[in-house]
């Protein structure tokens, strides 16, 4: 079942295009000036027709995003780790999936006190889970990919670190196009963060569902089902 390492790889893939597509369809319809500076990603997606791509696009972003968090989640503890660290990671990455989907569906130009609490769980809350995938890295049970993983990961932590600081710096001194530009890189590095699950997804073995119905014949209210989801790992 390595075919599980395909999902965050179509995550990366497939948000990297969709807001780089969002961005050509603003410069060739006029919607952005280049020659006024570097917009942000939310000043591309603001006006129609983009507006509605860019809001589908965050939409499955955050689907996919929350599938991989809950996968990953599950991959952990069946590692034996129930700690409160994989506790938290799986808290950082639902809140954090769920700003992609407000700051795609809530542009700026209609209601941006919203659209910037999105961007604020996406990117801060966002960073928050990949330290905490960073610390479960070394954490879970070893595995001979951690030699590359971790020193790849920890560099993309860092990284967007750097530039959530430096973003923030340059918006508040009055530099959007040097703000605008760590926007970018930021949002590129956290789609390698997530295509760096691919590495761990790779050992999963299945994903299980199993459905449980009570039987009809001893009681006629209706039957319940139960849904069990477990994930089973291959030994590294």
């Amino acid at each position: 079942m390595w075919l599980w390492a395909l999902l965050p790889v179509c995550l990366a893939l497939f948000g990297t295009v969709g807001i780089w597509t969002v961005f050509a369809v603003a410069v060739t319809n006029g919607s952005v000036n280049l020659t006024e500076g570097v917009p942000y990603i939310s000043e591309c997606g603001t006006y129609t027709p983009q507006s509605c791509l860019f809001s589908q696009i965050c939409n499955i972003c955050s689907l996919l995003a929350l599938w991989v968090v809950l996968i990953r989640f599950q991959q952990v503890k069946d590692f034996g780790n129930h700690g409160k660290a994989n506790i938290a990671s799986i808290v950082l990455g639902f809140i954090s999936s769920a700003g992609i989907s407000v700051l795609g569906n809530f542009q700026q130009s209609v209601l941006k006190s919203v659209h910037l609490l999105g961007a604020l769980l996406a990117f801060f809350l966002g960073l928050a889970y990949f330290w905490v995938q960073l610390y479960l890295t070394y954490r879970a049970q070893p595995s001979k990919d951690r030699c590359y993983v971790g020193p790849v990961r920890a560099t993309c932590c860092i990284l967007c670190t750097i530039t959530v600081i430096l973003m923030a710096v340059f918006h508040n001194i009055g530099y959007p196009s040097a703000a605008a530009m760590c926007e970018w890189i930021l949002v590129m590095l956290f789609f390698c963060l997530f295509g760096l699950f691919a590495a761990e997804f790779r050992h999963i073995d299945c994903h299980q569902l199993t459905v449980q119905k009570e039987a009809l014949e001893n009681d006629h209210r209706p039957s319940t089902i139960l849904v069990n989801t477990s994930v089973t790992n291959t030994p590294t």
